[in-house]
């Protein structure tokens, strides 16, 4: 069987590779991406390994690499991503990466230094700038006539002792101090200013109305100017101490006029001068920023790919000589003549005479996982391996799940209309996947949306499909094919009664199947519809699950003829089989005989009013219940059923003892005769020798105790779980009806509201309703019921059928691949313990 529904074969390989070539031979390797290497140092501390210092210098590469990408991004500059990947360049060449790096970063760094310190000034000129000018608003106010308020702020000032001295010495002259502050700290300011000076200060503030750019950072901060008049050098000092520690800027300010506007218009020829300059500067810095956005991506790939090959250098070993290095890895066994071509190839490049060799080695070990997977079926691998990476040579669910997911989720979705809607935004996705993959986002929804664009595409063809078969479209019925049946009343019988009943055992119906789907006559039918859709949804429910089951349980025959597990093979799978056909597929015949014997044209005994019921027919089948019949009907559907049925029950419950019993006895036979005491157990998928020369799965010996213990458990939870499992399919049937319910309350209750209305008014009314129905309809029925349909899938799958086969104890394929490090963003893959 292919590698679509195995994983593929692989093998452990031992490769020498010559420490000339190993740079080149390794990042071939690293393009093809099929290598997995093993760690053969692992007690080796990463700081004491051979490339240590390589690695250290890509490190510092990336550092610099990322600093200009913070200064690009910071100045809205566009990267150019060609979406090209460069080769690995050759070690000769980093000392040309780092120079060019070296030179950029400190370019940048002595450009936007200098930046800051012209930013600082020119701050300090703009803030010098509104001091002159607000401050001379308060000594125009003084010049101009208004004496009283000098005197005022006089007496305000000075003590009484003062007072009499300042009669006899004339005029008070008060000190001042002038700068700005933030806008925010000025209450705080002014309240520490009139308590420390005890109100002998007085202090005038103005807003400075735009606000000014804080050099350090590019915040915008809102300042105000303030003068604060004092007498004496003590208040001096102390107000100077103040506005340190409000960390307020004081400038200098003339008293004079004339010496204010001269400083003034030095100020404004500084701030002149300075832009200029600025703008110089910024030019400057936008043209280095330009040059290095257009390598940025590119050097980001290399560097990276660089520090990965030396990464995985790091896991090898050198020989005695250290003129070779030793490795280990795990290689898909179809991809070894790929994997030595790509060898030779760089053994070519490096110029070296000495071919690498690559050895096949024999090993026990569990070797990885690996399915292949493209776009399409990635999503699919990513939902089973989200339960478990499947063990070696395991049976791969994927393929089947392609159908079986979306179906499932479509029989509890079905609605055409919803179903379109959720099939049209996955084609949107898959039309425009290079475009939307290209525009990479840290956004976790959109990523995972994008990611399952194919799911949700089948989901919604699928979810179409049934809604087709339900006939339901937003809660109504499309009537493409009429109806199969005709209303025999009359006018004045139809007008005068609430409810009415057509019959199928007269003229009402047709007597022939609707071509597809249901008739549309049972979207009027408002007593009975859900009595009649959920029987129907009920049915196919346990149809659906028990056929899932079955299957699953098929399935788990390929994985033990594929392992040679014999006793598997015929003391589980057969019995496991026999159970649960005997039991639950025997159910589902007598649905089916059921809907094909009795109908309401059919004559007696075979009328619909004399059909036994399913449910009451198999429990009284498992208690070996003879039914009892009722009102002179016949209690069974066919010849000799009370006979098949006990055969049935009894060889299912002969089933349980061979589960639970027969593969541990045969072992401890196995044991008495080869006297060998104690031998490996063997469970599910790990008895026989694989075709790579390893074996299954490496388990710790078991005690006879253990077997018994093991084997035990997996029979309950196999019988029990058939019963469990096949009532928890029912979940489809009661999703499908809560989906159709939901839109049939949101069609009568929001848009029903707006059909009603008449005239203009109405129709700007219905435009609105509309609105709001569709809102809720994609919010609540399409995303809402749609993800919980989504889980309830996902479980059916997880629990219902994956248990019956798929074990999920393996571990991923992580091969060394250049595309898998750069879409991560440089993490290295590739090496395990």
């Amino acid at each position: 069987m292919g590698s679509l529904f195995r994983s593929e074969e692989m093998a452990l390989c031992q490769l020498f590779l010559q420490s000339e070539a190993a740079y080149a031979c390794v990042s071939e390797l690293g393009e093809l991406g099929l290598v997995q290497f093993r760690d053969l140092n692992p007690d080796v501390n990463a700081f004491q390994r051979k490339f240590v210092n390589e690695v250290r210098r890509c490190d510092e590469m990336e550092r610099k690499l990322r600093y200009l990408e913070k200064e690009i991004k910071k100045d809205g500059i566009p990267m150019l991503d060609t979406g090209e990947s460069p080769e690995a360049p050759q070690p000769r060449e980093m000392i040309d990466l780092e120079a060019t790096f070296e030179k950029l970063e400190n370019e940048l760094r002595e450009v936007n230094q200098n930046a800051e310190a012209l930013k600082r000034n020119f701050l300090e000129l703009t803030e010098l700038k509104h001091i002159l000018r607000k401050t001379q608003v308060f000594f125009d106010e003084q010049e101009g006539g208004l004496n009283h308020t000098t005197e005022s702020m006089t007496r305000a000032l000075i003590v009484d002792e003062s007072r009499t001295a300042g009669a006899s010495m004339g005029p008070v002259q008060l000190g001042f101090v002038a700068g700005v502050i933030s806008r925010e700290k000025l209450p705080a300011f002014e309240r520490m200013l009139w308590r420390a000076c005890r109100g002998n200060v007085f202090l005038r503030q103005a807003m400075i109305e735009s606000p000014l750019e804080d050099p350090t950072n590019g915040d915008q901060v809102y300042k105000s100017v303030f003068i604060i008049f004092f007498q004496g050098d003590q208040l001096k000092t102390r107000v100077k101490k103040i506005c340190e520690g409000f960390r307020a800027t004081l400038y200098p300010c003339p008293e004079a006029p004339a010496d204010r506007r001269e400083m003034a218009m030095g100020v404004m020829t500084r701030i002149e001068d300075l832009n200029t300059v600025l703008g110089q500067t910024q030019d400057h810095r936008h043209r280095v920023l330009v040059a290095a956005a257009k390598n940025l991506k590119n050097w980001f790939v290399k560097v990276r790919k660089i520090k990965a090959i030396y990464h995985t250098l790091n896991l090898f070993n050198l020989d005695v000589t250290q003129k070779c290095l030793i490795a280990e890895c795990w290689v898909p066994l179809l991809d070894i003549e790929t994997i030595q071509l790509a060898l030779r190839r760089g053994t070519e490049r490096s110029g070296s005479s000495v071919p690498p060799i690559l050895n096949r080695m024999q090993t026990f070990e569990n070797p990885p996982t690996y399915n292949r997977t493209n776009k399409f079926t990635k999503a699919f691998q990513a939902l089973i391996d989200a339960y478990g990476v499947a063990s070696y040579r395991e049976m791969n669910p994927a393929p089947y799940t392609i159908i079986t997911f979306p179906f499932l989720f479509a029989v509890m979705f079905g609605d055409l209309g919803h179903g379109a809607i959720m099939a049209l935004f996955g084609l949107w996705m898959i039309r425009k996947e290079k475009g939307l993959a290209a525009q990479k986002t840290d956004n976790e929804i959109w990523n995972i949306f994008f990611g399952g664009r194919y799911i949700i595409f089948l989901m919604g063809v699928f979810s179409m499909y049934t809604g087709m078969i339900y006939n339901d479209i937003f809660s109504k019925s499309l009537n493409i094919f009429g109806s199969h049946w005709h209303v025999t009343y009359n006018k004045s019988t139809v007008w005068n009664n609430t409810y009415l009943q057509l019959s199928p055992a007269t003229s009402d119906y047709e007597g022939t199947p609707y071509p597809f789907g249901m008739d549309p006559i049972w979207q009027v039918a408002s007593s009975n519809k859900i009595v009649f859709q959920n029987a129907y949804k009920m049915k196919i429910s346990i149809i659906f699950g028990v056929l899932h089951m079955i299957f699953g349980v098929i399935m788990s025959w390929h994985n033990h003829t594929y392992f040679r597990n014999r006793l598997s093979l015929i003391y589980e799978f057969i019995p496991q089989l026999i159970f649960l056909v005997l039991l639950f597929f025997y159910m589902v015949l007598l649905m089916f005989i059921k809907w094909n014997r009795y109908e309401a044209t059919n004559k007696f005994p075979f009328t619909e009013a004399c059909a036994p019921s399913i449910l009451i027919t198999f429990i009284d089948m498992v208690l070996f219940k003879e039914s009892k019949a009722h009102d002179n009907c016949p209690v069974y559907m066919y010849w000799g059923q009370q006979f098949f049925q006990t055969v049935f029950v009894v060889v299912a419950l002969g089933c349980i003892p061979v589960m639970l019993l027969g593969k541990p006895i045969k072992i401890m036979q196995a044991r008495k005769l080869a006297n060998v005491q104690p031998i490996t157990g063997s469970s599910d998928a790990e008895v026989g020798a694989l075709p790579n020369g390893g074996a299954g799965g490496h388990h710790d010996e078991e005690e006879m105790s253990e077997i018994f213990i093991h084997q035990g458990i997996h029979t309950i939870e196999y019988v029990l779980g058939s019963v469990s499992h096949t009532a928890s399919y029912l979940r489809l049937w009661a999703l499908s009806l809560a989906h159709a319910q939901l839109a049939e309350v949101l069609w009568n209750m929001v848009l029903a509201l707006g059909l009603n209305k008449e005239g203009p008014i109405g129709g700007i009314f219905l435009t609105v309703v509309f609105a709001f129905w569709a809102i809720l309809t994609v919010g609540i029925l399409v995303l809402m019921e749609g993800l919980s349909a989504f889980l309830h899938t996902l479980r059916l799958h997880w629990v219902e059928f994956q248990s019956k086969f798929y074990l999920g104890q393996g571990y991923a394929f992580m091969p060394f691949s250049f595309d898998n490090i750069i879409e991560n963003g440089g993490t290295a893959t590739g090496e395990t313990d």
